[in-house]
Protein backbone atom coordinates (compact mmCIF):
# COMPACT_ATOMS: atom_id res chain seq x y z
CA UNK A 1 0.00 0.00 0.00
CA UNK A 2 2.88 2.04 0.91
CA UNK A 3 4.63 1.77 -2.33
CA UNK A 4 1.05 2.20 -4.31
CA UNK A 5 0.29 5.41 -2.33
CA UNK A 6 4.23 7.14 -3.23
CA UNK A 7 3.87 6.02 -6.93
CA UNK A 8 1.01 7.93 -7.33
CA UNK A 9 2.54 10.75 -5.17
CA UNK A 10 5.02 11.04 -7.50
CA UNK A 11 2.86 10.67 -11.09
CA UNK A 12 0.99 13.74 -9.53
CA UNK A 13 4.16 15.85 -8.76
CA UNK A 14 5.11 14.96 -12.53
CA UNK A 15 2.00 15.98 -14.09
CA UNK A 16 2.06 19.24 -11.45
CA UNK A 17 5.57 19.95 -13.10
CA UNK A 18 4.45 19.15 -16.53
CA UNK A 19 1.03 21.67 -16.65
CA UNK A 20 3.29 24.08 -15.65
CA UNK A 21 5.89 23.73 -18.76
CA UNK A 22 2.50 23.67 -20.50
CA UNK A 23 1.77 27.24 -19.29
CA UNK A 24 5.62 28.30 -19.72
CA UNK A 25 4.84 27.25 -23.30
CA UNK A 26 1.30 29.23 -23.47
CA UNK A 27 3.36 31.97 -22.23
CA UNK A 28 6.22 32.52 -24.67
CA UNK A 29 4.58 31.22 -27.45
CA UNK A 30 3.61 34.59 -29.72
CA UNK A 31 -0.30 35.08 -30.76
CA UNK A 32 -1.37 33.14 -34.14
CA UNK A 33 -4.48 32.59 -35.81
CA UNK A 34 -3.98 29.11 -35.44
CA UNK A 35 -4.05 29.64 -31.65
CA UNK A 36 -7.85 30.26 -31.02
CA UNK A 37 -8.41 26.59 -30.65
CA UNK A 38 -5.59 26.02 -27.77
CA UNK A 39 -6.54 26.69 -24.20
CA UNK A 40 -5.21 29.49 -21.94
CA UNK A 41 -2.29 29.45 -19.54
CA UNK A 42 -4.80 29.58 -16.75
CA UNK A 43 -5.80 26.64 -17.52
CA UNK A 44 -2.81 25.14 -16.88
CA UNK A 45 -2.18 27.20 -13.82
CA UNK A 46 -5.30 26.16 -12.42
CA UNK A 47 -4.96 22.42 -12.91
CA UNK A 48 -1.59 22.47 -11.19
CA UNK A 49 -3.13 24.24 -8.05
CA UNK A 50 -6.28 22.23 -8.08
CA UNK A 51 -3.22 18.94 -8.29
CA UNK A 52 -1.21 20.88 -5.21
CA UNK A 53 -4.00 21.13 -3.26
CA UNK A 54 -5.25 17.25 -4.26
CA UNK A 55 -1.20 15.75 -3.02
CA UNK A 56 -1.36 18.19 0.04
CA UNK A 57 -5.15 16.43 0.87
CA UNK A 58 -3.60 13.10 -0.04
CA UNK A 59 -0.49 13.54 2.44
CA UNK A 60 -2.73 14.45 5.23
CA UNK A 61 -4.61 11.20 4.79
CA UNK A 62 -1.80 9.21 4.81
CA UNK A 63 -0.12 10.58 7.92
CA UNK A 64 -3.31 10.42 9.56
CA UNK A 65 -4.41 6.79 8.75
CA UNK A 66 -1.00 5.35 9.44
CA UNK A 67 0.70 4.91 5.64
CA UNK A 68 3.31 6.99 6.38
CA UNK A 69 5.42 8.32 9.00
CA UNK A 70 6.51 11.82 9.90
CA UNK A 71 9.93 12.23 10.68
CA UNK A 72 10.22 12.88 14.66
CA UNK A 73 13.61 14.89 14.68
CA UNK A 74 14.14 16.24 11.30
CA UNK A 75 18.05 16.77 11.84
Amino acid sequence: MTLLFKLVLVLLLLFIVFNLARAMVQMVKEPSDEDKNSKPMSHYLGRRVMLSAVVVVLLIVALLSGWIEPNARPY
